[in-house]
């Protein structure tokens, strides 16, 4: 045997050697390679199933770290939005309040300091609303925007166009980018 064709990258010295070697018994050797051939061609394939899992396993966890800092970043924000929703009464009634008191109490010498410390109150209202991301909603003269205003009834007025807010009921407000409470208000409409 100079050259078996099942095992063409041997060189004239091992074909030497195995001179002698009952058929058999190569026949069983090459059968052997084909086996380890096969297996390590199955466990190449094992292994690259096993590098896409974990590819999906590290993109997901990868997701949900970034969905999970967002929920804490929003949370965070996002946190005193029922205590905001809470103290708005509180600043509506200071409101009505401030807008209540007639200019001739307002100028009575027994009266201002009263009236001043409840003009304090409501700026250091506006003020803690403002650090905390409150902004009151715009609402007066502006076209009504179902996002921010809450249209309560339809007032008919010949100056302002159709759509347009006319009167405000109730201050609507924003925490942050998120609705808090929609403004109340009155919208024209064609005078009949």
């Amino acid at each position: 045997m100079t050259e078996d064709k099942t095992q063409p990258h041997e060189d004239k010295a091992a074909a030497e050697e195995l001179k002698g070697v009952p058929e058999e018994l190569l026949e069983k050797n090459a059968g052997t390679a084909d086996r380890e051939a096969d297996e390590l061609a199955r466990l190449r394939e094992e292994l690259e199933v096993a590098k896409q899992d974990m590819l999906y396993a590290r993109a997901e966890t990868q997701n949900v770290r970034r969905r999970l800092e967002k929920d804490i970043a929003d949370t965070r924000a996002y946190a005193a939005t029922g205590f905001a929703r809470d103290i708005l009464s509180v600043a509506d009634n200071l409101s009505r309040a401030l807008s209540a008191i007639p200019a001739e109490l307002r100028e009575d010498e027994k009266m201002k300091n009263l009236v001043s410390g409840i003009e304090a109150t409501g700026r250091e209202i506006d003020k803690v609303f403002a650090a905390h991301g409150i902004s009151r909603i715009a609402a007066m003269g502006l076209p009504l925007d179902p996002n921010q205003h809450q249209a309560m009834i339809e007032v008919p007025s010949a100056e302002a166009e159709p759509g347009t807010i006319v009167q405000e009921l109730q201050a609507g407000y924003m925490i942050k980018d998120r609705l808090l409470r929609p403004a109340m208000v009155a919208v024209a409409k064609k005078p009949d």
